[in-house]
């Protein structure tokens, strides 16, 4: 699915692929009984500020067949971006001699006339129905003689809420059936109240989180703002928990929220510099954990620019031309083998779990005849997964440790070379034969000694010579290892980054590869044990994650420790924060952005790698800003190389509180201006520590939640920091935060504590 595209306005399988015929639209405030839409008139009903309209729409992908739906209609929106927020009965279509209806009794109608039957109605004949009304929110009203709302479109969502549309716990998103994968996916909300998104009835791939008591899903309902805020609300419309846009609060004109045909949530803002809808908030970060994003077959992976695609590795050269993978073997099979690859049934979407080893599980695979795949994966607990159906996909990416056995058909061979035995009648051949298989031994290795000769002839000239040309080969093509890192040689190292003339900071070298690449190289203590040093650079090989510095390679010969990151355009943030002139282009939105894109990239080093990984020295130094002033974390990991050095999470929970206040403050590490912005906080005068030198744009709610949360990351007593999970959902707004205690004299401690039954408070209300 992934080649038919991830996003909204990049597939041919998007809202915008109808092509709207419109010749005359009616424009009217109110639409009376009897108003009709047809395909032949191509008419439309049209909101009073034009901003939606209402009519017949073709699929290209089913020529002649028909929808009727509402559409942005603005005329700042291109034509072939007027996406379709609604459509009548869903997926129904309709022949090209079919029409639309307000009837007299009050109903909308969808009749299709080649086969006269009516495919879809609102069943409001019995609510006095005497108008319509397509109101500039795009919603469809159908109204009785009170002017009483009695039927709206908001009510009966297809698969698109509008701001201000709710989503009740009755009703569902369901993502338009573009194909046999697509029509499964669905947005609704459980009996706790939590929203997710699933697959068929029984996949839950993901849900929202909040935790403000548990009140009845029955009295909640989810809604997207105009600020460009999903929100789950009570009944009193207060919100209970909420996720943001990239660009909330921003000025936009119109937003919505889709559930595309790939399974994924996601907010869009109509962008009008660019003329194009942007996607601000997706559900899924990853779109490779969406159950069955590469349909029935296939595996999803990262391509070499970061982004997921689908791939079929299961093809068999026998039959190139097949789906990705159909086990129909009409002689042998074996078993191919893929690492940091995990499988999952589809069609069903449920497999046999095995307590076993990881050769048994290969073993059952192969002895079991309805298995078409396994995985094995060993996170304490060693499970074969096994699949029967022939229907599955996956994912693939190096931090798995998961290991996948498929089932391959055997191509077929023209010979059996045990068909034939030798005759006594054949001696003669059979002893010609054997001279042969001697001369030819002979001969090949008489080739080879002259061969290796040759060989030492041209290395020891070459070695004569310094060796230039193999040096430029080899930096132009370096080594490899099996992490896809670069492993140079210290030669190699001298020259990309000239003889370390460009020092970037402490230890830190930009240098260029002969591709004209930049890349930045970090100097490690020549004393790090060559054990240490090949754990941390595989460890940190296998991370990959948009907020943090990628590795590209590394060198280690005696004496020497380095590695190889990708060079990051605009430096680190500690230079902005120490310059005046600099300082202006960290305005209050990007500090902000800062603090929770860092918050992120630590949560995912800490809960989302194969195991806990510790940043160990997290600083202003180690955060640098791309083109795009988009942060990333970098020197991740290191601590792990010195003997001496064994860093927790609670570390960089400290480290991190402490980075949010050089950003708010712009001041340097200082504990006494901790302790003055401190009594700042808490005589609710926050505005007064923020850096002067910032423009006006401060976020007073933003600003206290950071300072709030920076406190309770400086408590003295590790035990009462938060784990950086809660600081990434505090800073996105979806937990809340208790004022802080002061961070800076002693706790009680754990004996008076637990004399006098105290407990030490949470940062975070439950």
């Amino acid at each position: 699915m992934l080649e038919q595209g991830n996003f909204l306005f990049n597939s041919p399988f998007l809202p915008c692929v109808f092509f709207w015929f419109f010749l005359f639209p009616v424009v009217a405030s109110q639409i009376p009984l009897g108003s009709k839409l047809s395909v032949e008139e191509n008419n439309l009903w049209v909101s009073p500020r034009g901003d939606f309209a209402i009519g017949f729409v073709n699929r290209s992908d089913q020529p002649y067949q028909y929808s009727v739906g509402i559409r942005f209609n603005s005329k700042s929106i291109p034509v072939p971006k007027q996406t379709v927020v609604w459509v009548a009965g869903a997926d129904v279509t309709v022949g090209n001699k079919s029409y639309f209806q307000l009837s007299q009794n009050g109903e909308l109608v969808l009749v299709d006339s080649l086969k006269g039957v009516t495919v879809w109605t609102s069943n409001t004949s019995e609510l006095a129905v005497v108008s319509a009304l397509l109101g500039d929110d795009g919603n469809l009203f159908l109204l009785n003689r009170k002017q009483e709302v009695v039927w709206q479109s908001f009510d009966n969502p297809s698969d698109t809420l509008l701001p201000g549309q709710n989503l009740p716990v009755h009703k569902t998103l369901r993502a338009a059936s573009r194909n046999s994968v697509s029509s499964y996916y669905s947005l609704y909300m459980n009996a706790s109240g939590q929203l997710q998104l699933k697959w068929e009835s029984d996949v839950i791939y993901w849900s929202s989180y909040w935790s403000r008591g548990n009140p009845s899903s029955s009295n909640l309902g989810a809604v997207l703002t105009s600020g460009g805020v999903l929100q789950l609300v009570d009944h009193n419309q207060e919100p209970v928990w909420s996720v943001f846009g990239e660009d909330h609060n921003d000025s936009v004109n119109f937003r919505l929220l889709k559930l595309d045909i790939d399974g994924n949530l996601r907010m869009y803002s109509w962008v009008e510099a660019t003329a194009s809808w942007r996607s601000v908030w997706q559900a899924v970060e990853n779109q490779c954990n969406v159950f069955a994003t590469c349909g029935e077959h296939g595996i999803c992976v990262f391509n070499a620019s970061g982004s997921p695609e689908c791939q079929c590795p299961f093809k068999t050269a026998s039959s190139p031309s097949s789906k990705c993978f159909a086990l129909n073997c009409e002689s042998n099979y074996s078993m191919d083998t893929y690492e940091h690859t995990f499988l999952y049934g589809i069609y069903p979407p449920n497999e046999s779990i095995t307590i076993t080893s990881l050769q048994q599980c290969k073993e059952l695979c192969i002895q079991d005849p309805s298995c078409a795949a396994a995985t094995f994966t060993n996170d304490g607990t060693a499970q074969c997964r096994v699949k029967t159906s022939p229907y599955f996909s996956g994912h693939q990416n190096p931090s798995l440790s998961s290991i996948s056995f498929v089932k391959k058909c055997s191509d077929p061979i023209a010979v059996n070379p045990h068909a034939f035995r030798s005759s006594p009648a054949q001696s003669p051949v059979k002893r010609s034969h054997g001279l042969c298989i001697s001369c030819v031994i002979g001969a090949a290795s008489v080739t080879f000694v002259l061969f290796a000769i040759v060989q030492i002839g041209i290395g020891y000239f070459i070695y004569r010579r310094r060796y230039q040309i193999l040096r430029k080969a080899a930096l132009a093509y370096p080594g490899w290892n099996s992490k896809g890192l670069m492993m140079l040689p210290f030669t190699e190292i001298k020259d990309i980054t000239g003889n370390f003339k460009h020092q970037i900071g402490p230890g830190m070298y930009r240098g260029e590869l002969p591709n004209h690449q930049p890349v930045a190289v970090k100097d490690l203590e020549n004393a790090i044990e060559e054990r240490k040093f090949r754990a941390v650079v595989s460890k940190i090989g296998s991370i990959h994650h948009k907020n943090l510095v990628r590795l590209d390679g590394y060198c280690f010969e005696l004496g020497h420790r380095y590695l190889v990151y990708e060079y990051v355009k605009n430096g680190s943030v500690d230079k902005y924060i120490e310059d005046d002139e600099l300082s202006q282009r960290l305005t209050w939105k990007r500090r902000v952005d800062i603090c929770i894109t860092v918050a992120r990239a630590i949560c995912y080093l800490h809960t989302g790698c194969r195991e806990f990984i510790s940043h160990g020295n997290l600083k202003c130094s180690n955060v640098v800003l791309d083109k795009n002033y988009e942060p990333k974390v970098s020197e991740f990991g290191l601590g792990t190389a010195h003997l001496e050095a064994s860093y927790g999470g609670e570390k960089d929970v400290e480290d991190f509180g402490k980075m949010v206040l050089i950003l708010i403050t712009g001041r340097p590490e200082v504990k006494d201006a901790w302790e003055w912005i401190y009594e700042e906080l808490f005589q609710r005068r926050p505005e007064g520590v923020v850096d002067k030198r910032l423009d006006d744009g401060v976020d007073l709610k933003e600003l206290e939640r950071l300072l709030r949360i920076a406190f309770w990351c400086l408590q003295t007593n590790e035990h009462m920091r938060p784990s950086m999970g809660e600081v990434v959902k505090v800073l996105e707004g979806t937990l809340t935060v208790d004022p802080p205690p002061p961070p800076f004299s002693r706790r009680l401690s754990e004996e008076e504590s637990l004399e006098s039954g105290s407990k030490p408070p949470s940062p975070v209300e439950p």
